[in-house]
């Protein structure tokens, strides 16, 4: 499988679209993505509203980019997402106007998705989603392009491309998953799954400016220099992992494409059409604090073992009062309910909590932390 990964120094317009239009030619061409005509869904990573500076979004300046090329090449192009809470059009105009896309659109020709609507997708592919609910937007476009974002991330420990995809599923149905699959194997499966229905023809995934830590929204932004791209958002995703030093038995979404034969782990698969990865000299990211923790969800642990390992070994969302104004984000991203609001703070019932992170997520203010107790520490768990 053919990965395309090209160094890329910043943000500026020009540079930017001759270091995708290299990339895509490498791969085989506009033509091999794009017949004349053709409405292209562009899905960035817009997770919530966020500005472009703080690298929790992609950049505005990759869609335009990628954008304007595929009108260029003879497309037309849709903008859109289903970041996590209601799938509307009220919340959806806030989120295009902070991450910049709205702007993207009214420079470019482009649309904004204002599909809000949903339609279930048979999945033969699937190993645990063999039917699954889609946003309607998919059905607007005939060609896709994924355009990721390279972060770290607190429960997946990364998210790129295949977690991308994860987008097009409609708003607060996401939490569904959460709750019903929180075993981290089986959530990975499920975000694969999803992946497999959505079926993007092009990935990208905007590594100029990554964030690591507490991705995919409290890290931090660090400057990488990497424009990838690829028809298969797993490669892709296991190139980018390497990249910043994460290796496949590292990432539970990794392992189980491995497991799955979607991916060789020593990358033998895979041709590199760009530059070679010894071209960039990367300091390898800082993993999130809740790398490695147990997922206590598993009812073969005994009662007593899993109160024990949630006290002093198990990481847990924390919540900062002084940050914290009761905006309610985290309650309505909850997939469990056990978050309440009383005297504008929010609190947080740990005994129910799955570790789905979707709280320090979603939280606008950087309110939430993930707290590593001092014996998980220790151990280094």
């Amino acid at each position: 499988m053919q990965v395309s990964l090209k160094y890329c120094e910043d943000y500026e317009y020009n540079n930017l679209k001759t270091v995708i239009d290299e990339s895509v030619k490498s791969l085989g061409g506009w033509e091999k993505y794009i017949s004349p005509g053709d409405k292209v869904l562009v899905k960035p990573n817009l997770l919530s509203k966020r500005k472009p500076e703080e690298a929790i979004t992609t950049n505005p300046a990759f869609v335009k980019a990628l954008v304007s090329l595929i009108i260029e090449n003879g497309g037309s192009a849709i903008i859109g997402d289903s970041p996590g809470g209601p799938f509307t059009g009220i919340m959806l105009t806030g989120v295009y106007r902070a991450t910049g896309m709205e702007a993207v659109a009214a420079e470019t020709g482009a649309t904004l998705n204002k599909n809000f609507g949903s339609f279930t997708a048979e999945n033969p592919e699937g190993l645990l989603l063999k039917k699954l609910t889609l946003t309607d937007m998919l059905n607007d476009a005939d060609k896709v392009f994924n355009v990721a974002k390279l972060k770290t991330h607190g429960m997946m420990t990364f998210t790129g491309a295949v977690k991308n995809t994860f987008g097009l599923v409609p708003g607060v149905i996401k939490a569904e998953y959460h709750l019903n699959m929180p075993d981290y194997d089986n959530f990975s499966d499920a975000l694969i799954d999803v992946c497999l229905a959505c079926k993007p023809d092009l990935s990208f995934i905007d590594g100029i400016v990554g964030m690591e830590g507490n991705g995919p929204a409290s890290g931090n932004p660090v400057h990488t220099g990497a424009v990838l791209a690829s028809a298969s958002p797993y490669h892709l995703d296991q190139v980018a992992c390497k990249l910043i030093g994460l290796e496949v038995d590292d990432v539970p979404m990794l392992r189980r494409m491995a497991a799955r034969g979607m991916i060789d782990k020593e990358m033998l698969d895979i041709e590199f059409t760009g530059e070679r990865m010894s071209r960039f000299q990367i300091k390898p990211y800082t993993p999130p604090e809740s790398m490695g923790a147990m997922n206590l969800t598993n009812p073969k642990i005994p009662s007593l073992v899993r109160k024990f390992i949630a006290r002093h070994i198990q990481t847990r969302p924390v919540f900062n009062d002084n940050q914290c104004n009761g905006c309610a984000v985290c309650k309505e991203a909850c997939p469990v309910d056990i978050i309440k609001i009383a005297e504008n703070k929010a609190t947080l019932d740990y005994k129910d909590c799955i570790r789905c992170y979707c709280c320090q997520e979603l939280c606008p203010r950087r309110a939430i932390t993930i707290n590593r107790p001092w014996l998980s520490r220790l151990l280094r768990l």
